[in-house]
């Protein structure tokens, strides 16, 4: 698996945190060079002071920002020279029942996750196009199933597997690869910052985080389904099974998603 990496160019959204972060590393270490783009310019820092590699480009860019997204691949492109892999994995969450949920929310969830993954595509597709690379989402087994109290996580990771669904059939005689990837609950920083229902981040997490899946673990996992050039890929037991049950019995697995989204401490649904 590593020397398919070597001498890649990889762009990553989001990355100097949870899953992103973790893929920076990975790859790196495979011998790929990577630009990572993020919102905050002392995020990318740590990073840079931390990795200290010498194909490691970071760019501020706000993912929910056309121009932001635009300026991100353009510059990675006169950097690295190309682009072989795309992976949209810049993201936020929520934790709100709709009824209380001020909608500016869930314009904020759209703009990030589905809105910043159609941006960077859309200026990176030639460049993946020419060397015929792949494309990936870091969607959601929310993607699969509507999940309570985050209705516009579930809607945004729906939009998004429908897009990269769309284009995968588009690019299918062109050589290119487009594949989502859907991790169970990992552990990262996304129920940190989710936001609540006023659009503020809840800064708390209301799972043991240490019982979670590992990003590391993830980045690793994500960098084997590249390989194989993957169309999707499911993570966790407890993912499989979802999405597994949500399209053989919706109906009994809306109690099943209620009742356990209800014992989560801090539940909405309390």
């Amino acid at each position: 698996m590593k020397t398919y990496f070597q001498n890649k160019t990889v762009i990553i959204t989001g990355g100097s945190s949870g899953i992103g972060k973790a893929l920076v590393a990975t790859l790196l270490q495979m011998g790929a060079s990577v630009a990572v783009c993020g919102r905050k310019q002392p995020a990318l820092s740590a990073l840079q002071n931390e990795i200290n590699h010498a194909n490691l480009f970071t760019f501020v860019a706000d993912v929910s920002v056309e121009a932001d997204c635009k300026s991100f691949i353009e510059n990675s492109i006169e950097r690295f020279g190309k682009i072989d892999i795309l992976i949209n994995n810049a993201g936020i969450s929520m934790r709100a029942m709709f009824r209380d949920l001020d909608l500016s929310v869930l314009k904020s969830l759209m703009d990030i996750n589905f809105w910043g993954t159609v941006y960077c595509t859309k200026y990176a597709l030639p460049a993946i196009l020419a060397s015929k690379g792949t494309i990936v989402g870091v969607s959601s087994i929310a993607g699969y199933r509507g999940l309570p109290a985050r209705t516009g996580y579930s809607a945004s990771k729906f939009a998004m597997q429908g897009f990269l669904e769309a284009l995968r059939t588009e690019c299918l005689h062109t050589g290119v690869n487009v594949m989502w990837v859907c991790p169970g609950f990992t552990s990262s920083n996304i129920r940190n910052t989710a936001l609540n229902p006023q659009g503020q981040t809840q800064s708390e997490t209301p799972l043991n985080e240490d019982k979670l899946m590992s990003a590391e673990a993830v980045s690793i996992a994500i960098a084997k389904a590249i390989v194989k050039r993957k169309r999707t890929l499911v993570l966790t037991t407890q993912g499989k099974l979802t999405v597994l049950l949500s399209k053989l019995f919706p109906g009994l697995l809306d109690g099943i998603v209620y009742n356990h989204f209800k014992k989560e401490p801090g539940s909405p649904l309390s």
